[in-house]
């Protein structure tokens, strides 16, 4: 990459235009979000309207994180070749016209069509790939705290529309909260246009704590070889296996479990659905502070060890899940709700820290890769748990298994072997071995 000395990277008295773009990148995050919400919310409502099972709602859940896994890969090679601001455009109006559409739905066919195809495209080019495209482009310094931040927006946005969808579900039915997720991502869109530029230098600046650089050429190929080469130039690696791997089993324990499932197994409890949603919104008030945080220990501690105690953590946690709901959210639920919040993705900016370490400019279109195994996991959770209530008549089952790929995730993170570079921040050529 070529540096041009013509221009710095700050203006004195001038806010960087990277946090602007961090800012609009966050609350396009954020409203993506607000479909995350609706599964675990819908999911009583959906069975008494229409009786489809836990395993029916799980199944549309895991068609919509299966391409949303699948699809992160693509769209970050697309935002190479065509730019972050129409794809970022596209991604919004996609989610808001699934889930808009739903309210119209009466077969279960409609439900995997609206909420896992269409959706799971729109929420998936909206992802952690996004993220390292943000934070990679427009950031040197401050880049795993910026990590943290955007990676907590999923959590901000659970936050915000858990309740909100819970209390709209309740008083007004399922479909009024609907149309508000897709409003909200709809509104998102004129700030996309108005304010996201693909590259610092279309601003005429350098990322934030750099001077000037040229942009990176358009690849050649198109962008399904682009995606493929990513593939590619990860699979050669050890690292990248042991990296999708735990994401995977990261993607199982988060989205496709606590996420889908933890609303539905609280109420086989007793628990009342807005109790259980507001615990669930809670762990996003915490999951904001963990993953900001675990990006700040991200520039300081070494990734490895970090994710080795994420996931143990985790696991002990699941572990003693099963004997702590209730009908009442008793101290030790809001025990499990805090640990589990500061938990729930301070897995990513490690993880895009190694990959950084590992693959250097490559690493958006391979860490979309490694987010594709996390997704995959996560709808694996999502049907195979709805599966094992429906066949056991509890969560238990599911919960204990979890726990104990945790314990597996963590092990294969701690192998992981040292990226030469003493700074594992510090973006590395690809290790072929």
């Amino acid at each position: 990459m070529t540096i041009v000395k013509r221009s710095s990277a700050r203006t004195p008295g001038h806010l960087h235009w990277a946090w602007v773009v961090a800012a609009v990148a966050f609350i396009a995050l954020l409203a993506a979000a607000g479909f995350r919400s609706v599964p675990s919310v819908m999911m009583e409502p959906l069975n008494s309207e229409f009786g489809w099972s836990h395993g029916t709602v799980g199944l549309a859940m895991s068609i919509n994180m299966t391409l949303f896994g699948l699809t992160a890969p693509f769209a970050a090679a697309l935002m190479d070749r065509y730019g972050v601001r129409p794809i970022l455009a596209g991604a919004l109006s996609l989610i808001a016209t699934g889930t808009a559409l739903s309210v119209f739905m009466t077969e279960s066919w409609q439900l995997m069509l609206l909420w896992g195809v269409l959706v799971g495209i729109g929420t998936g080019s909206i992802s952690m790939g996004f993220v390292a495209t943000v934070a990679t482009r427009w950031f040197v310094e401050k880049r795993g705290l910026v990590t943290g931040v955007l990676t907590a927006a999923s959590a901000t946005g659970q936050l915000i529309f858990l309740p909100l969808i819970a209390e709209v579900t309740t008083r007004a039915g399922w479909r009024w909260a609907s149309i508000i997720v897709a409003a909200s991502a709809l509104a998102v869109v004129p700030l996309v246009l108005v304010f996201m530029r693909n590259h610092p230098s279309d601003k005429g600046i350098g990322p934030y704590g750099a001077p000037l650089q040229e942009a990176p050429p358009v690849p050649a190929g198109g962008s399904f070889r682009s995606a493929l080469d990513g593939l590619v130039i990860g699979a050669r690696t050890r690292v990248f296996w042991f990296l999708a791997g735990s994401f995977a089993i990261c993607g199982m324990t988060t989205n496709g479990l606590i996420g889908t499932h933890f609303i539905p197994a609280a109420h086989d409890h007793g628990m009342p659905t807005t109790v259980a949603a507001t615990l669930l919104a809670t762990i996003g008030i915490f999951d904001v502070a963990g993953t900001v945080f675990s990006g700040w220990l991200t520039d300081r501690v070494d990734p490895r060890v970090l994710l080795g105690v994420y996931y143990v953590g985790r696991g002990i946690s699941l572990m003693t899940l099963p004997v702590l709901l209730s009908p009442h959210a008793e101290p030790s639920t809001w025990v499990f709700i805090i640990f589990y919040g500061l938990d729930w993705v301070a897995t990513v900016p490690p993880t895009i820290a190694l990959c950084r370490s590992y693959f250097g400019a490559n690493t958006p279109v391979v860490f979309g890769w490694v987010f594709a195994s996390h997704q995959l996991g996560a709808a694996v959770a999502a049907f195979g748990a709805g599966y094992l209530r429906d066949e056991h008549g509890s969560y238990d089952v599911a919960f204990y298994v979890a726990a104990g790929l945790c314990v597996v995730a963590a092990a294969m993170c701690v192998s992981i072997r040292r990226p030469a570079s003493a700074d594992p921040a510090e973006p590395r050529p690809v290790a072929h071995t």
